[in-house]
């Protein structure tokens, strides 16, 4: 049974099967394999049967398409409830019952050849550990020293359990990469400040220079910009989160650190330096403008490996000093081929050469931008929508989402192109502060979550609507229970519609 063991979790390690017979000799030869083996079996072919598959007489490709098929009847969250270690092997390589393979194999219309099963495979390697480890012969220090002999034990596993969702189904690791600032919000009053426009068009703010002004009022928001707005977004929407990103030894970094703890974003990979002050922006608010006043800390910016293996990585805002960081960060990516990359390009990806930049985009599973930005990184047209699409797809992007401000939304997979309007205010916008930045982690969440890109382009506006008529990028952030209500009383017309 140690064989069938090894075929499953693709292990090809020359002691695997030593190893194994070392702790059935140790646990009184009492068959824990064959017990796993006959448990994996017994759960495959219950499904098979749910399924209307005989398993006796069932091909490889026929379970494949099956599978898939229930995700699309919605089927596969009860069919796949208790099947989170089980894989079976028909022939032509194992097949994944766990929930997750089984929805990013439907959802990414992978071909058999390029299923994924990792899922799957971290559950069975931990189910191999906990048998041998939990009976009543055997040593945990043991078993676990055993088995990561031979990469069935692994501390990226061990995290992976306290990730479920409300239905105790497992999900998905998000890592969001790029800086972190807390934004003083000062409210100026009206009475002693003025805006007018300049000769050029442009607007000015302007007050007595040397003068003791009143405000009306200061906001602190803590933890925020593109990054540490998506890892809180995608965490209140149901991922498990966690964030990496450089701050100082001060008191505005630890109350950053202890914010995102009490929102669930982990906190391991935050990079405290000594020494060095936390980023801190003013932002003077003027009716409904705002001017910002920014410095970014000169950060040492050393890529570490996360904690824990994520299963995306969500790259957003980093400074200009940061490109060791990104080639660093494409090292651990192709080291790990089986992570996802959501790419949410800064200031300076786009301020670099393109070429430069290529390898990310080439990488990315889903890239966000504006309409704007898409011109500019592809040298297309901004009018033409199929243009600027194709251009992203030709850079190797899979899942390409274009903004167009008050006009919608845009969103390709390669197949169709699909338009998506705003989600209607209730009221006019309070303060535009990180409407993007919601957008952008929705549709990475839905997508995370194994959603089509359909759903995906109905929640983006819901948040992006909500978060605008509160203060900062991150207090009017919801829940996905909440998404789903206001999607209730959508109009009719709120729907995706594809381009001909």
């Amino acid at each position: 049974m140690a064989k069938k063991l090894q075929t499953l979790l693709g292990n090809d390690h020359p002691l695997f099967i030593a190893n194994i017979a070392d702790l059935e000799r140790a646990s009184g030869n009492s068959g824990i394999d064959v017990k796993l083996i006959a448990d994996v079996t017994e759960k495959a072919h219950a499904v098979m049967r749910s399924l209307g598959l005989d398993p006796a007489d069932t091909t490889t490709m026929e379970l494949y398409k099956a599978l898939d098929a229930s995700v699309g009847a919605r089927r596969a969250e009860e069919l796949l409830e208790d099947t989170s270690f089980v894989l079976i092997d028909l022939g032509d390589g194992p097949v994944s019952f766990n929930l997750h393979d089984v929805v990013e194999n439907y959802h990414h219309e992978l071909t058999y050849d390029d299923r994924v099963t990792d899922h799957a495979q971290r559950h069975l390697r931990m189910e191999i550990v906990k048998r041998y480890a939990e009976h009543e012969r055997t040593n945990e220090k043991t078993v676990k020293e055993v088995t990561e002999q031979v990469g069935i034990y692994r501390e990226s596993d061990s995290d992976y359990p306290a990730s479920t969702s409300a239905a105790g189904v497992q999900v998905p690791h998000i890592l969001a990469i790029g800086d972190i600032i807390t934004d003083a919000f000062i409210k100026l009053s009206e009475d002693h400040a003025e805006s007018s426009t300049d000769e050029k068009g442009y607007k000015r703010l302007t007050f007595e220079l040397g003068a003791k002004l009143p405000y009306d009022q200061v906001d602190i928001v803590q933890a925020v910009e593109c990054s540490p707005n998506a890892a809180v977004s995608m965490t209140r929407l149901g991922l498990s989160t966690s964030l990496m990103s450089w701050l100082g030894n001060d008191g505005p970094g630890q109350e950053m650190i202890d914010y995102l703890k009490l929102e669930g974003v982990g906190t391991d990979d935050l990079v405290v330096e000594d020494g060095m002050k936390s980023n801190y922006h003013y932002v003077l608010r003027y009716g409904a403008d705002r001017t910002k006043l920014q410095r970014f800390e000169d950060y040492s910016y050393q890529w570490q490996d996360p904690s824990r293996t994520p299963d995306w990585v969500y790259l957003g805002v980093l400074g200009e000093k940061t490109w060791p960081l990104h080639e660093a960060l494409l090292k651990y990516l192709d080291s790990n081929p089986s992570i996802k990359l959501i790419f949410q390009p800064g200031m300076y990806h786009l301020m670099w050469d393109a070429e430069k930049v290529a390898p990310f985009y080439k990488r990315a599973e889903l890239v966000i931008m504006n309409r704007e930005e898409a011109a500019q990184v592809t040298g297309k047209d901004r009018e033409s929508i199929p243009g600027l699409m194709q251009a992203l797809h030709d850079l190797g992007v899979q899942v390409a989402v274009v903004t167009d401000g008050a006009d919608g939304a845009y969103a390709s997979d390669g197949s169709k192109i699909l338009f998506m309007r705003n989600y209607p205010d209730p009221q006019p916008p309070y303060d535009r502060t990180g409407a993007g930045d919601a957008f952008a982690s929705t549709i990475a969440a839905a997508l995370a979550l194994g959603e089509p890109l359909e759903t995906a382009l109905l929640w983006a506006p819901i948040n992006s609507m909500s978060v605008v008529q509160k203060l900062g990028a991150q207090a009017g952030l919801l829940h996905r229970d909440e998404i789903e209500r206001y999607l209730t009383e959508a109009p009719e017309d709120y729907i995706p519609k594809e381009l001909n």
